[in-house]
């Protein structure tokens, strides 16, 4: 299982506010049943299989061009663990055991 975290940034819109083109994201995450997705205030938190987390995220790329940006950037940073199962609550709860 691979945990990704995603910033889709449109450029030279006439606002400031990102919060539309967000919301156009997280609607067609909720259209997919591949990848388990969380909003955090800065991106989104990705979980599932790569190729399917490669999939969404070009998907999610196209977001703000279909709602008339003209460039827009993608970050993607990808964690693929591979010698134990790995999730995105596992990783929220080892660090919070050790605030303890």
């Amino acid at each position: 299982m691979v945990i990704a975290e995603l910033t889709v940034v449109p450029l030279g819109t006439k606002t400031t506010s990102l919060s539309e083109y967000v919301a156009g994201c997280h609607q067609l995450l909720k259209k997919q049943d591949k990848v388990d997705y969380q909003l955090t205030p800065m991106g989104t938190v990705l979980e599932g299989k790569l190729a399917d987390i490669f999939e969404i995220v070009q998907k999610l790329h196209e977001v703000p061009f279909n709602n008339g940006a003209q460039r827009v950037t993608t970050n993607l940073k990808i964690d693929d663990r591979r010698d134990k199962e790995a999730a995105m609550a596992k990783k929220i709860d080892s660090v919070e055991s050790k605030l303890k």
